[in-house]
Formats: C-alpha cells, sequence, structure tokens
C-alpha cells in the first residue's frame, strides 16, 4: 500500500495493539486528527470488534495497514518520509516492555522502533502506569493491579529517545495538540 502520493511527512502513523483500555476515546482522538494511517496488530484486529468498532467503518476514516507479513513490510513506509508522528494508543503492557527494551516482533513495536531510528517523534499512550487501574473491558468495568515489572516498563520507556509517554486520554489529547501546533496544523473540525 504504496503513499508515495503523499506529501513528505504530511501523515500520522497510528498503531493500535489488542489493549481495550481507553480504545474508544484514543479512536475518537485519531478521529480529529488531520491524514491519520492505522497500523493494527494482529491483536488490534481480534480486539476492536469487541468495543464495536469495526474495520469497514475505520476505513471510512482512515487508510488501514494491517500486521499481514513477518518482515513488517509496511514498515518501509516510514523511509519514504511519508509520516511526522507515529502514536501507539492504547499500548499494552506487553507493547510497553517490547518498545522499552528495543524488541521489534510486531507492526506497532517495528513502527516504533523504525521511527526512532529516523528521529520520528513518537508519542505512548501506556496502560499500565498507576498502583491500580480501572479499565472498561468489552462488557464491564474492572480493576487492575499493574506489576512492579509493568510500572518499571513505563519507567524506562520514558528513557527511549523520540518518545514521549502518557497516561491518560487527557495527556494524549495534549501531546498530540502540541505536536500539532509544532507542526502548524490543526484538529479537524467536522464531525464526521
Amino acid at each position: 500500500m504504496p503513499l508515495l502520493d503523499s506529501p513528505p511527512r504530511s501523515r500520522i502513523a497510528w498503531c493500535v495493539t489488542g489493549s481495550g483500555h481507553f480504545l474508544e476515546e484514543s479512536i475518537a482522538l485519531a478521529k480529529r486528527l488531520p491524514a491519520v494511517d492505522l497500523f493494527l496488530s494482529a491483536a488490534a484486529e481480534e480486539v476492536l470488534p469487541m468495543y464495536q468498532l469495526r474495520l469497514d467503518d475505520l476505513k471510512q476514516q482512515f487508510r488501514l495497514v494491517r500486521d499481514r507479513t513477518a518482515s513488517g513490510v509496511p514498515v518501509g513506509m516510514l523511509y519514504e518520509d511519508i509520516y511526522h508522528t507515529v502514536v501507539v494508543a492504547p499500548a499494552t503492557s506487553n507493547t510497553v516492555a517490547k518498545c522499552a527494551f528495543g524488541i521489534s516482533d510486531s507492526l506497532p513495536t517495528n513502527m516504533f522502533a523504525q521511527a526512532g531510528k529516523l528521529g520520528i517523534p513518537g508519542i505512548v499512550f501506556a496502560c499500565d502506569t498507576e498502583p491500580v487501574v480501572v479499565t472498561k473491558s468489552p462488557h464491564e468495568w474492572v480493576t487492575l493491579r499493574p506489576r512492579r515489572i509493568e510500572l518499571a516498563n513505563v519507567e524506562r520507556l520514558r528513557e527511549i529517545d523520540f518518545c514521549q509517554v502518557v497516561c491518560s486520554p487527557a495527556e494524549l489529547e495534549s501531546a498530540l495538540d502540541a505536536r500539532l501546533r509544532e507542526l502548524s496544523l490543526s484538529w479537524n473540525t467536522s464531525s464526521s
């Protein structure tokens, strides 16, 4: 899916993992941004329908890139100078750990690693950031207690070059707003 018709650094690569934690809020923010492509992990494709987010509906607003290759072929679009920002939101504790330790074995972790190597800023909305996390599962609200290892991985991720870690939808919106202002871009105002 080449996007060579896109002007240089004109798009946002938004990576979705298998987390349901503020998934609906994250997608709602992505919809308000200009020129976003969604990069879906295999786990994201399983989780999105659980939250009533259908791929056919998402295709109406986004270009969808799916994790269908063993070598992460879509990551090559980063080398085409299409993307100015890589967002991973929401990010599972598994994705956070992989990113924090430089493991790139899924589309989102590959995108994150290669973006950093290219100096493309990344924003990661980490899920397990507090001693107690209340989150919406597909059917009910649940209380989780992240372990020390998950909390430590978030802190380790904060040390990664070109990475900003956010811990709530409000922080994600603020980080995106700052990035848009830095690029002289603005939020979409249409309600589509």
